[in-house]
């Protein structure tokens, strides 16, 4: 099966080039389930081919994962406070909770935008409570960009080191998402420390 899709995926880049990666990470990236796990390492296997460019896969694949995180973040905030507003009540989401993740985000939705984005499963989502909550959009951009970059530049590597083997490429695949999960934690114990000092520092 995976085989298969990445068969596909190696056509569509191949035949749409750099404009189809920035379509199918924005897809990604957005509400649709499209991994990028099957999008950008055929792309980084035609760049070692020599059909593409190394580095404007990485860029296609950074401003798609971007601009489906803005399109996210531009839907909740126009729609999801507005609604939980109305109907949260019904959902067992209050004004409480609202004002609750107002706040998170503006103390931490820099680090939870970062890390949210190395996760598989939250990365298309992180956008929706940014938005709702109002998280500043310059920061929000930049987070996003760094932590999207990170994992647009793996995968394109991964896919350009070990090419068309479906399953040496689904055996990295696997250990890639868990070396995320573990940098993930890294970055937030090392958030987590760096606050307590700040905060102790100031006591």
């Amino acid at each position: 099966m995976l085989h298969q899709i990445i068969t596909w995926i190696v056509d569509t880049v191949g035949h749409m080039g750099y404009p189809g990666i920035v379509v199918l990470m924005f897809l990604e990236s957005s509400f649709f389930p499209f991994p990028s796990e099957v999008v950008i390492p055929p792309a980084g296997y035609l760049a070692a081919r020599g059909e593409m460019n190394l580095f404007l896969v990485i860029l296609s694949g950074l401003t798609g994962s971007l601009l489906g995180a803005l399109f996210n973040y531009w839907i909740s905030l126009v729609m999801g406070r507005p609604f939980f507003e109305r109907y949260g009540k019904y959902l067992l989401v209050g004004e409480k909770t609202l004002n609750r993740v107002d706040r998170f985000f503006f103390h931490h939705g820099h680090i939870s935008t970062l890390i949210g984005r190395l996760l598989p499963g939250i990365r298309q989502y992180i956008s929706l409570p940014a938005g709702m909550a109002r998280m500043n959009l310059p920061l929000f951009i930049i987070f996003t960009s760094l932590g999207a970059g990170l994992w647009v530049t793996v995968l394109t590597l991964v896919g350009y080191l070990v090419g068309y083997d479906h399953r040496l490429l689904e055996a990295y695949l696997h250990k890639t998402v868990w070396a995320m999960v573990a940098l993930s934690a890294l970055l937030a114990l090392g958030y987590l420390a760096w606050r307590r000092r700040v905060r102790n520092s100031r006591e």
